[in-house]
């Protein structure tokens, strides 16, 4: 395919998510699967083109003065991918599977190619509009700078398995894809995004990877699981555990010593998990699964060292990763969320020892299911006291940068966590160390 058709496939994929509000991976499956000549390159460019747009829809659109998928992709075309009005114009004439001849207002609103000075905060920074004050309140007057880095493209962040390999063995081996160790993680890391219709390196093919040398992990979820296991246990609950990618950096962190066991309320949630333990080499870790009228984490109450909350949030950390998720988040399903935190974090506290700990994480930037809700937890649940995040997050990268001014949130007697695209290269996380003290 030429890139003029590319560009129509696009404007076709963005049509569907408009009209269905389904999830865009879904749209684009479909599309590959009813439009079997196109190859891989032409699939992958389409992709890229479709995410592009949704991470910044709001600015295209005021950039075009339309947010119909048509002027929302020539708009990405010309201000992320490096085209201009010229090549559009080409591109279209030599190309019978392109869209139609650009209109004289779509090339004067390309050749602007600005987003208007006095547009809103959320449209510079590329957030709905309905989370504006609560965006305000966790960003204040770097906003608009947080909202542009949750709307960038993410590198691909490895953790290295130190129960297998080393950072240098697994560096040296990912080499043609010019890898570099992540700055704060010292188990990191990272391929570098790619620009414009380029396809990222796949590395789930790789030879060490189904060796079980790594697995692909964002660097913040990496430093969350590291700050967690600061100060070690010897039984260890992961609640929320999913597919198990904390679940796993913590058995590699504590060395493969203790009883790590892995829970989710949902089974279904759990993946691959099994295939994941046994390619990382972790003999530590025990997986409870769910049974209706059951307790099956009633023998630990009381006998935890940690317990992980690795909390169920609305993802907003992970847009550059999930930008349709961002556009589809609804004020309802906040709503759900902060419920389901609160009780996940209660259900918590009958598993923790005294002299245990909590560590709550999401992988979220909103305050009302971050310092809210652990404010909330703590004017509760008196028997818990705020650790110290920061002092965590100093040992575990072994830096004091300049950068933890911003990241510190400060507490009743502690500090937590927040971390951003903006300030430490990472998706969104918010992390929070809840000790028992009685």
């Amino acid at each position: 395919m030429r890139d003029g058709g590319r560009i129509a496939a696009a404007i076709e994929v963005l049509g569907d998510v408009e009209r269905t509000r389904r999830p865009v991976q879904d749209a684009l499956k479909d599309w590959g699967l009813t439009h079997r000549f196109a190859g891989s390159k032409d699939r992958s460019a389409i992709g890229n083109l479709v995410f592009d747009v949704l991470r910044r829809k709001a600015s295209l659109a005021a950039i075009m003065g339309s947010d119909s998928p048509r002027a929302l992709a020539l708009a990405a075309a010309v201000r992320l991918w490096g085209r201009n009005v010229s090549s559009l114009d080409a591109l279209f004439a030599e190309d019978k599977f392109a869209p139609a001849s650009l209109t004289d207002d779509e090339r004067v609103a390309l050749s602007s190619g600005t987003v208007p000075a006095d547009a809103p905060d959320w449209t510079k920074g590329d957030y709905p509009e309905w989370l504006a004050s609560s965006l305000d309140r966790a960003f204040g007057d770097r906003v608009v700078e947080e909202g542009e880095a949750l709307a960038g493209r993410a590198d691909v962040d490895l953790r290295v398995n130190t129960l297998k390999s080393e950072r240098e063995q697994v560096l040296a081996g990912l080499d043609h894809l010019k890898a570099v160790t992540c700055r704060w993680s010292p188990v990191g890391i990272r391929i570098p995004a790619v620009d414009g219709d380029l396809r990222p390196g796949h590395v789930s093919s790789d030879l060490a990877y189904k060796k079980g040398w790594f697995e692909v992990q964002d660097e913040g979820s990496q430093l969350a699981a590291l700050i967690a296991a600061t100060g070690g246990g010897r039984q260890v609950i992961d609640l929320c555990a999913g597919a198990g990618g904390k679940t796993l950096a913590l058995s590699a962190a504590l060395g493969n010593h203790g009883q790590i066991y892995a829970y989710d309320s949902d089974k279904r949630r759990f993946g691959d998990i099994l295939d994941r333990i046994d390619r990382s080499g972790s003999r530590n870790i025990q997986i409870r699964e769910p049974r209706r009228d059951q307790d099956v984490l009633g023998d630990l109450a009381g006998k935890s060292d940690l317990v992980l909350v690795d909390a169920p949030c609305t993802g907003s950390g992970t847009w550059r990763r999930r930008p349709d998720a961002k556009w589809r988040l609804a004020p309802g399903a906040l709503d759900i969320r902060l419920k389901e935190q609160a009780a996940v974090l209660d259900n918590a506290v009958r598993l923790v020892k005294t002299g245990g700990r909590i560590v709550y994480i999401t992988c979220s930037v909103l305050p009302e299911e971050n310092e809210a809700q652990i404010s909330a937890f703590l004017s509760r649940t008196p028997a818990f006291a705020l650790g110290d995040a920061a002092a965590a997050f100093r040992a575990v990268t072994g830096q004091d940068a300049p950068e933890l001014t911003r990241l510190r949130l400060d507490g009743r007697d502690g500090s937590m966590l927040r971390l951003t695209p903006a300030l430490t290269g990472t998706d969104g996380f918010f992390v929070a160390i809840l000790n028992r003290t009685a």
